[in-house]
């Protein structure tokens, strides 16, 4: 009988240790995912910047040169048959010239030359004047036909020698310095004053079109210049002479190797204005546009600082944050004070 017993007992704890040998797979995952799953939420979760973070300085963002043109306003209208609108002092004397001087001279000019033709035509007919006449001179005539032209081209050369003189007058002390150098085939650019250089290529077609811009004028960085503000422009050459030409500002500016040539203009509306190398200067000479954005003085300044460049009224502040910013750490301790 107690063989029997023991049998029994033995069959029971050997059922019990396989049941709970069983069982402990089940019950061991979820000690062990739970200390898992809290490094991920640890991870994800935001932390705060740090002091560094908060101090370290963000680079100013602009969309200051990518203003939309308007129509009719710095580049070609199709169908037109007169200059630009013009946005110079230059170039609104210039307007003025060709609209209520030259305009009116040749179509004067023209049709009395038209006229005479006519008269001459009817008058001295072989049927209407059978006896030729046989006059050599007439003092009269020939004093009339000196006279006039005379008159006419100095009423064409006084106000042209004004325009001309205006063109070329030194930029004033305050002007701002705009470096234009030609390449084959493109414009480089440089700020002397402000420390900002920049290169100009063509936008593809299809680039401009989907920034709204006229093609083969639009380039990928415009020329940015304040408002109201004396602008001395220079213009060279790398390689062959091109010309930097806008004709909404009455410019046209060769572009020569080994020389540099100077003229001053003042932009009096914001907007947008394009123009091209007026020089063949290759065989890409179509290729060369100009883009030229005015915006106000605070966004030029804006726009500077952006590229890179300061202000002149800039570098008066740096002296003073300059103790702030470049003071060692172990200045500010008492031991460092007392020595």
């Amino acid at each position: 009988m107690k063989t029997i017993m023991s049998a029994v007992a033995a069959l029971g704890m050997l059922f019990a240790s396989q049941t709970s040998f069983a069982q402990a797979p089940a019950a061991g995952p979820a000690p062990i995912v739970a200390p898992l799953a809290a490094p991920v939420e640890a991870k994800t979760a935001e932390t705060p910047p740090t002091t560094a973070e908060k101090a370290a300085p963000v680079a100013p963002v602009t969309t200051i040169g990518t203003s939309a043109p308007v129509d009719g306003i710095g580049q070609p209208v199709p169908g037109g048959y007169t200059l630009q609108p013009q946005v110079t002092k230059d170039g609104q004397y210039g307007l003025w010239m060709h609209d209520y001087l030259l305009m009116p001279m040749m179509v004067g000019i023209s049709l009395v030359v038209l006229g005479l033709m006519f008269w001459v035509s009817a008058r001295f007919r072989r049927k209407a004047n059978p006896v030729p006449s046989k006059t050599t001179h007439n003092t009269f005539i020939e004093v009339i036909w000196t006279l006039i032209p005379v008159l006419i081209l100095v009423g064409i050369a006084i106000p042209s020698i004004k325009l001309l003189a205006s063109q070329y007058t030194p930029a004033p002390a305050n002007a701002i310095t705009l470096k234009a150098i030609g390449n084959q085939w493109y414009w480089s650019y440089e700020y002397p004053d402000h420390g900002v250089e920049l290169t100009a290529n063509m936008l593809s077609n299809e680039e401009a079109r989907k920034r709204k811009e006229p093609v083969q004028l639009a380039v990928d960085n415009r020329v940015v210049l304040p408002v109201n503000t004396p602008i001395k422009l220079l213009t060279t050459a790398n390689d062959v002479i091109h010309a930097w030409a806008l004709p909404a500002f009455w410019i046209k500016m060769d572009a020569v190797p080994g020389r540099t040539n100077e003229t001053s203009f003042t932009v009096t509306k914001t907007g947008v204005y394009y123009g091209q190398c007026s020089e063949l200067c290759g065989d890409k000479h179509g290729y060369m546009p100009i883009g030229v954005e005015v915006v106000s003085k605070e966004d030029f300044a804006e726009w500077v600082r952006a590229k890179g460049g300061k202000m002149p009224g800039d570098a008066t502040a740096e002296p003073a944050a300059a103790p702030v910013t470049t003071e060692s750490p172990a200045a500010a301790t008492p031991a460092a004070v007392k020595n």
